[in-house]
This record gives structure tokens, sequence and C-alpha cells, in this order.
């Protein structure tokens, strides 16, 4: 007998998150139905509730039972669209609902960090989902949690954590945390290598790494000597490692401290204690200790630098806003920080200011550079009324205007905060590599115990000195910090870099899926057309002529709403006080009335049949109108026919090369649309789409993307209006118009900051890159690891006689770090193929 289970889910942010664990219960045998939201699922199988919970674990969230099963559900009512208020709260990400959290982590190293932070987070009561981010050292934390819970958490893991919420205080506080550290690096790995590479040369060239009488007490000098060098540049190794041991976990820094640590203890001993060991065995590594500390440091540094490239494209968005703004008051006019400035406040711009906060003109006029938003190059002119947003620039005029938005809830704040979102974010692929990383070290032990134990019973004479090389080198080369680096690194930069081209991402998951997309599916009005319609032609069949014909139909139209009725208006000359009576409107046909004693029709061919009216002399120019995908009105006068006004919604100016741009990246183009199939036929045969899916209502348009999908398809869906929102968010990736509805806006994984469709090969283009970029670094450090433990453990010696240094072994992870960083930064020159 089927039975409802009732889950609570934890972890879900938006519409996909949604969609991902429907699909998970869904292809379990024993589920019938499965009804999601953010917070719950509504289950109806045979399955039992561990079963289910364990199904949602494997997606990659959270669940537990809400309350004990109740009977099966009565079958639901007919599928009717939903209205915008359903919408807007089902497809609202929770970011919007949650309260949102940043914290900066100290003490972080490697990807098993990253796991543990996460963990301890995400298991503090009342946090929803926790993202920690190696690349920035910071968490993004969503939930109701409060900061004292929070920084308990980070602390009892291991590392300490301070809550910042202000964006400009972050990033002050990163930037200052980031030069700390870089000058740190740079002279602890200064004084490391000044120290070890002289050391190193002289024990090589003078033949010195052998114990002997004669350097003895030199050594046991030169072992303190270098023991307080180790302390006062790797210092911090230890201490981690000591913290990680404490918490019973392992990390980076746990590899390093041991790999050194033994190192030199081996070597005292031998200084201190000579006779214990046989003469051959009397090799000595206090420099090997202080170069893989100098190293190590020295790619820190670099790392470090790197990584501050990476953040560029959000500093420059919060460039855009300024430090001060211009205040009117009773008294005149004042300079007050941002921070002051609050809602409802009258501010003052001239020439050249910037924008500090959202905002109402209630004075003077002004041209805009928006470019910042919406990549118009061209400035907007801005009068009284009209909206102002943060970080534009004021090319001329001056104006005041009324503060409506401040601090975080301005349009720039919200931007800022998406892209934050985006890069503190993971893809399927990034959350493997953590999986990995999170049990890499204690393996990485095991591995290196079981080398050493292997040398020393089977190895050459001296048997302890190979074991202790072979140890060390391979703790020290299978460091995981590569590992670590390789995805959050590519999605910082990816996700900066498509902001830069005007392109919001939501998460890395949609970097992930838009780069396996085959199909693009475009809403017709509003998305490959202006969305507005036109008068693109009129025709006369009687004595009046053009203006006149357009001029009796805004007779009829004056003060109508309706779309085509402004299309009309727009078109005809001025019209005066309406003298139409009797007006009626006659739905889905036209318009009637009598204007000066005559009865005057406009509309459809229905119409003018309903009313007698013969209309044969326009049949053929209506059949080649709508052939072009025109809407025909015919305006008739006391039963004859005047004339024909073409009505067109015409395609945006860059949709045809858009278009031909995506065909000649590969994609299939599919039109998707409610409008008339000949009227859609003539639009794509125009536009160059392959495909049309016409005739469809806004539930419709869902089922048509979930077809495709049936059909082994991965679907994009490009939509702007309310309507598009369930395609949106059933499609593999939603791309939404920056202009469009805000519930388009929240339900899509992407949104265009511009309304060029352009933008959407751009974001293809991006995600493909990011992707490429994260395989590769996922890639080399697979290969660095699976190669260098391999060869650290000797597997060369016995075939040539060769082992690997532990200096080689700290200098070649020091590189792999690097390397990735590096990579990765390449996407922030990124250009996609030029526009066709």
């Amino acid at each position: 007998m089927s039975q409802v289970q009732l889950l609570a889910l934890d972890g879900l942010s938006c519409g996909h998150c949604v969609k991902r664990v429907k699909e998970a219960l869904e292809q379990r045998s024993d589920v019938e139905q499965v009804e999601i939201t953010l917070e719950e699922a509504r289950v109806t199988s045979n399955a039992s509730a561990r079963d289910l919970i364990a199904t949602v674990e494997q997606a990659g969230y959270h669940a537990a039972v809400k309350n004990e099963a109740t009977p099966p559900k009565p079958d639901p009512l007919p599928a009717q669209e939903p209205p915008p208020e359903a919408l807007t709260t089902e497809s609202q990400p929770a970011e919007a609902a949650l309260p949102v959290h940043h914290l900066l982590i100290s003490g972080m190293s490697c990807a098993s960090c990253v796991s543990r932070v996460e963990q301890a987070l995400q298991n503090t009561p009342g946090v929803s989902q926790a993202r920690v981010n190696l690349g920035e050292r910071s968490a993004l934390v969503l939930g109701t949690a409060s900061a004292a819970d929070m920084l308990s958490a980070v602390d009892q893991a291991g590392y300490a954590a301070e809550v910042i919420e202000d964006e400009q205080t972050r990033r002050e506080r990163q930037q200052a945390s980031a030069q700390q550290a870089m000058r740190r690096f740079s002279w602890q790995s200064a004084l490391a290598l000044l120290a070890g590479i002289p050391l190193m040369v002289w024990g090589m060239f003078g033949d010195h790494m052998m114990l002997t009488a004669a350097n003895q007490t030199l050594w046991r000098t030169l072992g303190l000597l270098t023991l307080l060098i180790m302390l006062l540049t790797g210092g911090h190794f230890y201490r981690s490692a000591w913290r990680s041991l404490r918490h019973a976990t392992a990390t980076m820094d746990t590899l390093v401290a041991l790999g050194t640590g033994a190192a030199w203890l081996y070597s005292m001993s031998v200084a201190l204690w000579p006779d214990f060991f046989p003469p051959q065995a009397r090799h000595l590594y206090f420099e090997a200790s202080v170069m893989i500390i100098g190293l190590i440091n020295l790619g820190h540094a670099l790392e470090q630098r790197a990584r501050q490239r990476a953040s560029k494209a959000l500093e420059r968005l919060l460039d855009l806003t300024p430090a001060q703004a211009r205040v009117v008051t009773p008294q005149g006019e004042t300079l007050r920080p941002l921070s002051e400035v609050t809602s409802g406040m009258t501010l003052k711009l001239v020439t050249g200011d910037r924008v500090p906060v959202d905002g109402e003109i209630t004075q003077g006029e002004a041209w805009l550079d928006e470019a910042m938003l919406t990549g118009e190059a061209v400035p907007q002119a801005k009068q009284i009324g009209d909206t102002l947003y943060a970080g534009t620039l004021v090319q001329d005029g001056a104006v005041q205007f009324i503060a409506r938005a401040t601090g975080s809830h301005t349009t720039l704040a919200r931007i800022i905060n998406m892209v934050r979102q985006a890069q503190s974010s993971k893809p399927d692929i990034g959350r493997l590599a953590d999986r990995i990383s999170a049990v890499f070290v204690p393996v990485v032990v095991a591995i290196a115990a079981i080398s050493g134990l292997v040398w020393y019973l089977a190895g050459p004479q001296p048997q302890l000195a190979y074991t202790l090389v072979i140890v060390t080198t391979v703790l020290i080369i299978a460091c995981p910090c590569a590992l670590g680096l390789a995805t959050p690194m590519s999605v910082i930069a990816g996700v900066g870099r498509a902001a830069e081209l005007g392109v919001l991402v939501r998460d890395a998951d949609a970097l992930q899926r838009a780069s396996e997309v085959d199909t693009l599916v475009f809403d017709k009005t509003g998305t490959l057309t202006q969305g507005t319609p036109q008068v693109a032609e009129v025709i006369t069949y009687g004595a009046r002529d053009r203006q006149q014909v357009l001029h009796a139909a805004a007779e009829l139209e004056q003060g109508s709403r309706h779309p085509l009725a402004q299309a009309i208006l727009a078109a005809a000359p001025p019209v005066s006080a309406s003298a139409a009576e009797q007006f009626r409107t006659i739905r889905g046909k036209g318009v009637s009335a009598t204007v000066a004693g005559k009865a005057r029709l406009l509309g459809n061919s229905a119409l003018l049949d309903d009313q007698q009216v013969d209309y044969t002399p326009a049949s053929a120019d209506i059949e080649r109108l709508a052939a072009l995908g025109a809407t025909p009105v015919l305006l008739a006068e006391d039963g004859q026919l005047l004339g024909l006004i073409a009505l067109r919604d015409t395609l945006r100016p860059e949709s045809t090369d858009a278009l031909a741009r995506l065909h000649a990246l590969g994609y299939r183009l599919i039109m998707l649309t409610g409008d008339h199939q000949q009227t859609a036929q003539a639009i794509a045969a125009e536009a160059g789409i392959d495909e049309v899916i016409a005739g469809v209502l806004p539930d419709g348009k869902a089922q048509a993307i979930a077809r495709l999908q049936q059909q082994g398809r991965k679907v994009v869906m490009v939509g702007d209006g309310i309507n598009d929102a369930p395609a949106l968010a059933q499609a593999d990736v939603g791309i939404a118009m920056g202009g469009g509805s805000d519930v388009a806006v929240e339900t899509a994984a992407m949104t265009l900051m511009r309304n060029d469709l352009h933008c959407v090969a751009d974001a293809l283009a991006v995600a493909k890159a990011t992707l490429r970029n994260m395989r590769q670094n996922l890639l080399g450090a697979f290969i660095y690891n699976s190669c260098g433990i391999p060869l650290a453990a000797g597997v060369l010696y016995p075939f040539t006689g060769l082992l690997l240094s532990p200096i080689v072994a700290g200098a070649a992870m020091a590189l792999s770090s690097i390397t990735v960083v590096s990579n990765a930064n390449r996407l922030l020159r990124f250009t996609p193929a030029q526009r066709q």
C-alpha cells in the first residue's frame, strides 16, 4: 500500500536544486509521485523514509522526516497557469528569503580544510547551506544561525573566522589579509631559502652531508640554527598541524610538518647520538627541511598574488560606488560618507559624479552612462521621474534625486552579491574533488607509512636513511593544494569574467550545465523580438489616404492600453478628444463605435464577417502579411472597407546575427511561443530558427522543454516574462533577459545584464571555457599526484637507481599550486569568438 512521506529538505537554494531532488526520487522504481518545494518533499511511494532520505543525501542535499506518514492525497486538480505570486514564491532562490552571512576564514590550507569547515557550518543549527571557498579563504552561509554559533563551529573545527557583512569592509579586510599574508610568506621564504641554499651547496660540494667526527660539533650547531629558522619561517605549518591533531584530523600542513619534522629529528638524532646509527646511515637532512619550507612559502606567496588577480572583476564592480554622496539639506549641500545615506534623503549629482545609491529624479535632467548595468555605450537621457542606479556615471547635466535603495539593497549591490555567491558555489565536478580531498591526507599518510615499511624491510643499506627519505618525500609531494584550488579558482575567474561580459551567473552548477547543452529554446516576444508591435504597413481600399486611415483607427483606439492600440496611436497623427459613441469591445475580434453618425469597425476578419462587411479586396494582402508574421487589422465604415493596418513585432536588431553565431557554434535553435503557427513560422524564417513550437500556454512551455529533455537534449531556455518562468525552471539552464520580469530573473540560472542576444553566446562560451579550465586543473592535479606519489615512493629506484629528493618534492608541490592558479587566471583574459 502506497503512503505519503513528508520530508523536510535542507540545502536547496533554487529551482534547479528542486529539480535535481525531484529527479533523484522519481528514478526510484518504488516511487509513484513526488511534489517538491525548497523546504519539503511530499513523496507517494512504497519506500521507507530511511531509503528516501538516503536518495536525497546521494543527490547532495539533506532530508529528515517531517511528520508521520499520511494517507495518499486525492488526485490533484488539473494544472493551471500559476499566478505571479505563486511563481515568485516557488521559484525565488533561498538566498532571497534567508539571511546571508559572509565569513572570512583563517587557517585553511587545502581541500581537506574546506571540507571540514563546510561540514562544521552545515551541522550548525539554523544553517541551511554553507559554501566555503579556498581561493578567497571565505565562507558564505545561508540560514538563521547566530554569528556566535557560526564562529564557534569554525573554532571547534580548528580554524578562526570573523563575520563581516559590509561589502566594502570585507574587501578592505581581505585585501589587508592578503597583503599581510604575501609579506609574511615572502620574508619567510626568503629567509629559509637564504639559509637553505648555501647550506645545501656547502654540503653537496664539500661532501659534508655525512656526519663525521670532524664536523659533528658544527652540525649540532647548524641543527639548532636550522630549527630556529624552521620555527621562524614554518611555524604556521606546525601550529596548524597541532590544531588538526587536537581535532583528530589531518591537512596539507600536517604533511609538511610531518615531512620536515621527521627529516630534522632524524638528522639531529644522528648528530647527537651517531653511535646508534651505522656509518652509512649518518646522512643529514637539515638543509632539506629548511629548503622545503622555503619553497612551499614561496609557492604560497606567488599563489596569493595570483589569487588577488582572480578577484579583480568583482573589485571593478565595487569601485563603481563612490565613497561619499552630496546630500541636500535645508541648510545646504554637504558631503557625507556613503554609509550615512539613508532612504528618503535628497542627493545632488553634477557632471562627472557617480551615482551613490538607487533613486528617483525630482529635479533637473542629465545624460548617464549606464554601460556597467546595461552594456549600452550610448548615454541615456534621464529626467524627472526616471530611476537612477548606483554606480552609473553622470556624463552631462545636474539633477537632484530621492534615495530609494541604499547599501545592500541597490541594484549594483545585488549584482555584486550574486557574483559573490556564484564564486562561492561549487559545480558537481568540484564537489567530487572535495570528497576525494577529504580522505586524501589520511590515505597519503598511510601510503607514506607503508612505503617506509617496505623500504625498511626490503630496501638497501642503510635502510633507516632510505626509509626517512621515502617517507618525507611522499608526505611533501602529496599535498592536495592543487586539488583543492582546481575548481574554486576556475569558478572565481569564470564568474568574474562572465560578469565583465554582462552575464550574471547564479551558481557554478549553471556553468557546468551550460557547458553541456546542445539545444537553445527562445521565447519570441520580448526575447527574439522587440516586444512591442509597430505599424509595418498601411494599405487603403477607398478614397482615404494612409494618414486618414490611421487617424480614423486612432479615434477608435484612443484611451486603450492594448499593445496593438498603442502601436496605432504611436503611428497616427495627433487625435483630439474622442468623438466615438456607443463604443464596444468585441473580445478576440476588435472594437466598434459610432463616429459622426457613422458605424466604424476596427478588428480582424472575423469581426467583419460578423458584421457582413465584404473584405474580398484585402484577402490577398491578409494572406501575404500573415505569412510575413504581421497581424492585419481591418478598418471599415458603414459597411465599406477603408483600409488595412499591418502590425508587427519586429526582431531585435542583433537577433539575426546572434542566432547565426549560435548556429555556427553547433547549437540547435528552437522558438517557443504562444503565437499562431503561421506568424511564428514567419518570424522564425527571418531569424534563422531551426524549429518552431507555437500555440503553447505558459504551463505548456515547461512541458515542451520536458519533451525535448526526454529526447536526450540538454536544453537552455531564454525568456523574459512571467509566463516563461516555468520553462526557465524546467530547462537545464534558464537564461533571463535583464529587462525581463523579476520572476523570470529570479527563476533563471543566468541573467543577461543587457538585452542583447549576443550575450547568450558569450555566456555559453564562458561556461565552456570555465569547465575546460576546471578539467585542465583537475587533470593536472590528478596527474601530478598520480605520478608524484609513486616517484616519491621510489618505484624507479630498482631500474634507474634514482630517488626523488625531498627538496625537489617541495618545489614540485609549490609549483603545482602556482600552475593551477595561473591557469585559472587565464580565464580573466578569455574573449568569446568574434560575433558573426
